[in-house]
């Protein structure tokens, strides 16, 4: 009984001697940091520097967005003819604005020509989009 006490006393104590003994000596930080200190005799004021960091930035171009200029959405390279939450999308293709804008797929469809469709098991759009029965052809 008096082992199990023993051991408990140790494991309880002994953080805390190992935390004291790891804590460093004042007087050899204070040599440490005068033996290796820099003279600031080009000290700069604080308000200076705060406010010099601020000049520097650059200003962003805003972001052209298509519910502002729906132009964008016609350019060559844009994803799709159509703005949808700001963002140009094809509603012919895209699984979460198929057809109209918000009109989400289920998981197992994909957007055929504006349509939700089951490649798996529509006659027309065999394993994708237009593509008929492979044994029929």
């Amino acid at each position: 009984m008096k082992l199990i006490q023993l051991f408990l006393f140790a494991i309880v104590f002994m953080p805390l001697f190992l935390n004291i003994s790891a804590l460093p000596n004042q007087e050899e930080d204070d040599l440490y940091y005068y033996k290796f200190q820099v003279p600031n005799e080009n000290k700069v004021s604080s308000s200076l520097a705060v406010t010099s960091r601020f000049l520097s930035q650059k200003t962003r171009i805003p972001r052209l967005t298509c519910n502002k200029f729906p132009r964008i959405c016609h350019a060559k390279g844009s994803p799709g003819p159509h703005c949808c939450k700001k963002k140009c999308v094809n509603t012919l293709t895209d699984r979460l604005n198929c057809g109209m804008c918000g009109k989400k797929c289920k998981y197992n469809e994909t957007c055929c020509n504006g349509k939700c469709v089951n490649p798996s098991f529509n006659r027309r759009h065999c394993g994708g989009c237009n593509q008929g029965r492979f044994w029929e052809l």
